[in-house]
């Protein structure tokens, strides 16, 4: 895994000096992860009826717009479609964007770098705002 982020994403953040050796870039992307702790920030969200006990519901554009307040940017969120059977959507990737030095941006920007927080896997699409917004509380 490492090796493909490495590969991936690495190799090209390694232009900048402060990133420029593998040690490095994923020191700096643990620092930044700890930086923006958005597992805290996400806990301290009013949540809607819980449908699990092991999930997080919330309201997707309660949430949007407490994480732009939170950290003063707008994020990249995308979602797993809901199951069949199931109403809700399932968080799967929340991008933060940087700027080259490391201070965040809007991911709406074309330019800068971006990190993954990857959360889920499948089909990623844009969330739908008008449905509840599954959470996993446990991120590994």
């Amino acid at each position: 895994y490492r090796k493909h982020e490495w590969d991936k994403h690495g190799t090209c953040a390694a232009t900048l000096q402060i990133l420029n050796s593998q040690k490095k870039y994923f020191g700096k992307a643990l620092d930044l992860y700890k930086q923006v702790d958005l597992n805290r920030c996400i806990s301290e969200l009013p949540r809607l009826p819980p449908i699990s006990i092991t999930l997080c519901v919330f309201q997707m554009t309660v949430l949007k717009e407490a994480l732009t307040r939170a950290y003063g940017v707008t994020l990249k969120i995308q979602c797993l479609p809901p199951e069949e059977g199931e109403e809700a959507q399932t968080i799967g990737q929340i991008e933060f964007c940087f700027t080259k030095n490391l201070e965040l941006r809007n991911c709406t920007e074309p330019k800068g770098m971006q990190t993954g927080l990857q959360l889920g896997t499948g089909e990623l699409s844009v969330c739908n705002d008008t449905l509840p917004t599954y959470y996993p509380l446990q991120v590994q």
